[in-house]
């Protein structure tokens, strides 16, 4: 199962995925999450303690490793460098595991999708490429904001991405966004997850708002996320209300999945 977690900046992707990864790996299943995002909180969301994320560093600021790889120095345009570059040792040399979540940054560049590619850029590609292909029980991509990634097509076999909105005209907005890209890349398995729902109504207007995406599930709005977050401690453990969604929303993904399959 390897799923992809989009949507507008700020509206809970990181929570979620931190919530799921650890749902799954509760129900005894081998998980990698992967944090996208240049500036990666997944670490956080999840509890890991200081000292594994001392061990932690998204690949692509790792310029010695990548000039290793690639046989060129990060942010060099033009000239001769791999393309496809080893990675398959990098998930296990380079991530922490807390929890039975095996945790992984891979960090963000611009991988140039109508200009020109750098070194770290084809690493990154080719690093994704692996995840997808791998053999994990469980892939969960805790992407950046927004749907650049999307028009770079990183994220084309994904078994599933949820976009998770807020109950907003405007986020519902980003999500229609998402849903054209990826379709324009082959990507049909969508679901809308409403975040910091606060009563019925806000639930029921992101059941009839969809912009045609089916509804996963909901979060409800709740300041224990704010206070675990200040705490450092998982939201996971310290908000019972949102671990029984991730709960239900992995079980429901779990039974889709299979049936599409």
């Amino acid at each position: 199962m390897k799923l992809a977690i989009s949507g507008k900046g700020g509206v809970g992707k990181t929570t979620l995925s931190a919530l799921l990864a650890q749902a799954y790996a509760d129900a005894g299943r081998d998980v990698l999450a992967v944090d996208a995002d240049p500036s990666p909180c997944l670490a956080g969301a999840l509890g890991f303690p200081a000292q594994k994320l001392d061990k932690l560093k998204p690949i692509a600021e790792m310029d010695q490793l990548i000039e290793e790889r690639t046989g060129a120095k990060p942010g060099t345009v033009g000239g001769f460098f791999t393309l496809n570059p080893r990675v398959d040792d990098i998930p296990e040399r380079f991530s922490v595991t807390h929890r039975g979540v095996r945790l992984l940054e891979s960090g963000s560049v611009d991988l140039g999708g109508s200009g020109c590619i750098c070194p770290e850029a084809a690493m990154l590609k080719t690093l994704f490429t692996h995840l997808l292909f791998r053999e994990d029980d469980v892939l969960i991509l805790d992407m950046y904001a927004g749907v650049e990634h999307l028009g770079r097509a990183t994220v084309d076999f994904v078994d599933a991405m949820i976009i998770v909105v807020e109950p907003t005209r405007r986020s519902l907005g980003t999500a229609r966004q998402i849903k054209k890209l990826a379709n324009d890349i082959g990507l049909d398995r969508l679901w809308l997850m409403g975040n910091k729902v606060r009563n019925q109504d806000e639930s029921d207007f992101l059941e009839t708002a969809t912009p045609g995406i089916p509804v996963l599930g909901f979060l409800p709005a709740d300041l224990g996320v704010q206070e675990a977050d200040r705490l450092g401690i998982p939201v996971y453990d310290h908000v019972p209300s949102l671990k029984v969604s991730a709960e239900e929303m992995a079980e429901k993904l779990g039974r889709e999945l299979e049936v599409r399959s």
